[in-house]
C-alpha cells in the first residue's frame, strides 16, 4: 500500500520534504522502531482518544506510553481510548492500527508530545504496517505548529 493518499496529499501540498522508507511488516511501534533501526525516541505514534464523541490524535513518542491522566490534566475532560473500529473510521485509507501522525489532512484535533520538540528527525507510519515517513526536526515542527504541546507520557 505505502503511503496514505490523504497523507501524502497534505505533505505535498503543504510542501513538506520527506522520504517514505519501508520495513518488515510489524504490529506495533516497538517492533517498528527495532525492525526499522529508528530510534524510538523519534518514532512518533498516534493514540485516539475521545471525549463524548470528539476525537482526538494524541502524538508521542514510540518510547513511551501515553498518560491518561495528564492527557485528561490538559483537555480538561474525562477522555478514553477509541475503539479499533472508530479508529479505522476515522483513518479510511489506512490500514487498521497504523494511525499517521497528522491530524489536519483527517479532520482530527491533535495534541502533541514535548519529547518530540528537540529531535532532529522524525518518523512516522505512513498509513500502513510496511512504511515510514521520516522527515526533520523542523519539517516535523511545521506540521505540528499551531497544535497544542504538553507532557503526555510517562
Amino acid at each position: 500500500m505505502g503511503i496514505a493518499l490523504t497523507l501524502q496529499e497534505y505533505l505535498d501540498d503543504s510542501h513538506i520534504a520527506y522520504e517514505v522508507t519501508s520495513h518488515k511488516k510489524t504490529e506495533c511501534s516497538a517492533e517498528t522502531a527495532e525492525v526499522s533501526q529508528v530510534p524510538a525516541d523519534q518514532l512518533a505514534k498516534g493514540v485516539i482518544v475521545k471525549s463524548d464523541d470528539v476525537y482526538v490524535l494524541a502524538v508521542l513518542p514510540a518510547s513511551r506510553r501515553l498518560d491518561m491522566n495528564r492527557l485528561q490534566k490538559v483537555m480538561g475532560e474525562p477522555v478514553s481510548l477509541a475503539s479499533e473500529q472508530e479508529v479505522s473510521m476515522l483513518f479510511p485509507d489506512c490500514k487498521t492500527g497504523a494511525v499517521p501522525v497528522i491530524g489536519s489532512p483527517y479532520k482530527i484535533a491533535s495534541i502533541v508530545d514535548k519529547r518530540l520538540d528537540d529531535q532532529d528527525d522524525v518518523y512516522f507510519e505512513g498509513g500502513d504496517h510496511r512504511c515510514l515517513v521520516h522527515v526533520n526536526g523542523d519539517q516535523f515542527g511545521h506540521l505540528m505548529y499551531g497544535i497544542p504541546h504538553a507532557r503526555l507520557s510517562a
